[in-house]
């Protein structure tokens, strides 16, 4: 059964390609609107230098971004978690900041930081520092009480609590925070750069849009999820490498022998 879990969905992605390349080479579907498959390959093998030099910026933004809103992060969940004044502080406004269009602060940001690759490094931290910060909060909030009290009566210290206890049981909250952040960051640095610049992703798409080259906006869209997807599955190998335990099979009672 657990097979099925992927060749279900693969075997469906190959059939709706078949059918979109059918669709597109017998001319139901207007080239300038939806390309067909074929014509999105040949941007790859046409093209392979152009693509990679606006993959580069993009990814350089992206893991700058994500890097730094793991430290800021995790510095404002620690922060929350340990002084009760700096929540009440905080949390409204890490709320607040969710409920903004990034595009709407987009003249704000080039006016702090200019066209350069500070502004996206900063776009993709305000879309990656809330699920990382809020997953590893709620993640210190999980503490089992049982544990902790156990740990206090054996004379263990707040930093040996923080460090035994409270870290680990943080850790499956921190990497779904870390999850979604990692889908969201190149996300956050092509948008970013639909603000303006030489080179990047969203340099790239934007320039294609504007010159109905509809076959190179599909195939910036296949990199950027590709990426995505690979940053995604970087971070569920981590998890499942740091976090090894969480995957073990549950304890099974095991009927006495009565032999």
């Amino acid at each position: 059964m657990k097979h099925r879990q992927f060749t279900l969905p693969i075997l469906l992605f190959f059939i709706l390609l078949f059918l979109w390349q059918i669709g597109s080479s017998r001319g139901m579907i207007a080239f300038w609107l939806v390309p067909s498959p074929y014509q999105v390959l040949r941007v790859f093998i046409d093209n392979p230098g152009l693509i990679w030099h606006h993959l580069q910026p993009t990814l350089l933004a992206a893991v700058s971004g994500l890097l730094l809103s793991i430290v800021l992060g995790s510095i404002t969940a620690i922060g929350m978690h340990r002084f009760s004044i700096l929540k009440q502080l905080l949390y409204p406004y890490l709320i607040v900041s969710q409920t903004v269009p990034l595009i709407s602060i987009a003249p704000l940001l080039i006016i702090w930081f200019g066209y350069g690759i500070s502004s996206k490094i900063f776009a993709v931290l305000l879309m990656c520092f809330f699920p990382i910060a809020l997953g590893l909060y709620d993640g210190f909030r999980a503490v089992n009480v049982e544990q902790e009290r156990l740990l206090r009566a054996m004379g263990a210290s707040e930093y040996k609590i923080f460090t035994l206890l409270r870290i680990p049981s943080a850790m499956p909250g921190f990497f779904t925070g870390l999850k979604l952040a990692a889908t969201y960051s190149v996300m956050g640095s092509v948008i970013g750069e639909w603000l303006g610049g030489s080179s990047g992703l969203g340099i790239y798409m934007t320039r294609a849009t504007k010159a109905y080259q509809t076959a190179h906006v599909f195939a910036v869209i296949l990199v950027i999820v590709a990426i995505s997807m690979t940053f995604f599955g970087i971070v569920v190998l981590l998890d499942r490498w740091l976090l090894a335990w969480k995957y073990l099979p549950s304890d099974e009672y095991l009927e006495p022998d009565k032999g």
